[in-house]
C-alpha cells in the first residue's frame, strides 16, 4: 500500500517530513518480510500514486532523511555495512507503527529533557520514558506542591488545594503577584489549585491511565515550578519535604 492510498498530493507536499515520515511507518511495518526493505523501496512507497516531479522527489527524500537521523528506520546489523540500502524498522518505529495516532504518540515520547526544570528532569523524566505516565504526573504535581510549600514557607501539614489557595491568596499570598490586577491574582491561585486537584490528587488515589495527556501535565508541572521560582529565587526547588495526598 503506498503512501497515496492515506493521504492527498496536498497534504503530502504541505506536510512537514516528521508528518509523512511517521505515517509511512505502518506501512513499513507491512512490509513481506521475505521482500527486502531498503531506501529505493521506502522512497517507491512514498512517492507511488503521486506525480513525478522534483517537489514530490524533494518531500520524499526528506521524509526518509527524517526516519534515519530519528534512528527509526536503520541498516540492519551487520548486513553490508554502512554503505548498504537495506533498512528495517528500530524497535522504537515498531511500536510506533502500532499507534492509532503515530505522530501525536511521536511527539508525546519527545518529552525534552534539557527544556525541564530540575525537579523534572532525573526522576520524572525517566518516569516518563520508562512508560510510567501516572507515577510520572504525580511526581510531577508533587514537585510543584514541594516547590510551593518551600518557597511559602509552610509546614508539613500544609498541603494540596488549601495550601496553594493561602500560597496565592489575592491580597495576602506569600507568593502572589502583587503588580498583577486583583483577576490575574486571583487566576493564578485558581490555576495552581487546579493543577493540584485535577491532576496530582486523582493520580494519587487510583490508576487514571494518562498516556496522552502526560507529556502536556508534565510541561504544566514545569511551567507552576519556574512560576513559583520567579516569586522566590531563594526556593529549593526540587525541595525535601514529603507531599500529602487529598
Amino acid at each position: 500500500m503506498p503512501l497515496s492510498d492515506t493521504m492527498t498530493l496536498e497534504e503530502f507536499l504541505a506536510f512537514e517530513p516528521e508528518e509523512v515520515g511517521l505515517q509511512l511507518l505502518p506501512i513499513l511495518a507491512a512490509w513481506p518480510s521475505r521482500d527486502q526493505l531498503d531506501t529505493t523501496t521506502i522512497l517507491t512507497l512514498t512517492t507511488a500514486g503521486f506525480p513525478t516531479t522534483a517537489e514530490t522527489a524533494i518531500a520524499a527524500h526528506e521524509a526518509l532523511a527524517w526516519l534515519e537521523a530519528s534512528a527509526l528506520i536503520l541498516p540492519p546489523p551487520n548486513y553490508g555495512g554502512a554503505t548498504t540500502r537495506a533498512r528495517m524498522l528500530s524497535r522504537r518505529a515498531k511500536r510506533l507503527a502500532m499507534e492509532a495516532r503515530p505522530t501525536a504518540a511521536y511527539r508525546a515520547w519527545s518529552l525534552p529533557r534539557d527544556s525541564l526544570h530540575p525537579a523534572l528532569r532525573d526522576d520524572v523524566w525517566q518516569l516518563y520514558h520508562r512508560r510510567r505516565y501516572d507515577t510520572a504526573v504525580f511526581e510531577a504535581m508533587k514537585a510543584v506542591e514541594v516547590s510551593v510549600r518551600a518557597a511559602g514557607n509552610f509546614s508539613n501539614d500544609d498541603y494540596g488545594m488549601p495550601m496553594m489557595r493561602r500560597a496565592f491568596n489575592v491580597h495576602e499570598g506569600v507568593l502572589t503577584d502583587k503588580g498583577a490586577t486583583p483577576g490575574e491574582r486571583d487566576a493564578l491561585s485558581a490555576l495552581f489549585a487546579g493543577a493540584i486537584g485535577y491532576f496530582k490528587n486523582p493520580v494519587s488515589h487510583r490508576v487514571v491511565g494518562m498516556q496522552e495527556e502526560a507529556a502536556e501535565v508534565i510541561m504544566l508541572a514545569n511551567l507552576l515550578l519556574r512560576i513559583v521560582a520567579s516569586r522566590d529565587e531563594s526556593a529549593d526547588p526540587a525541595g525535601d519535604g514529603e507531599a500529602h495526598g487529598e
